[in-house]
């Protein structure tokens, strides 16, 4: 059986009010539409930082490769070429 806590939030009244009868709208208690926000949040978060920590080594793995990179203009110039080739063809349907 999960342990429970009590969690004391300061808010203004209006605000409080207002979230109350929406939570009684919905026939729903209050504390479990708080929690459903909570775990939301901490879910949102959690996975914030994986992607933030994925990204921080795909650039540093991309920073530390021995090989030579691409310079931009080739890149820009081949893919320029791509599009020119689409546009081509579509030209020609």
């Amino acid at each position: 059986m999960p342990k429970e806590a009590v969690f004391t939030v300061k808010l203004e009244i209006e605000l409080r009010d207002a979230f109350t009868a929406e939570a009684e709208a919905t026939h729903r208690p209050a504390s479990q539409i708080v929690r459903e926000f909570m775990r939301e949040f901490v879910r949102r978060q959690r996975e914030a930082r994986e992607h933030d920590a994925w990204f921080r080594t795909e650039v540093r793995r991309a920073l530390d490769d021995p090989r030579r990179g691409i310079p931009q203009d080739a890149v820009m110039d081949e893919t320029q070429a791509i599009v020119d080739r689409i546009a081509h063809k579509k030209a020609r349907a």
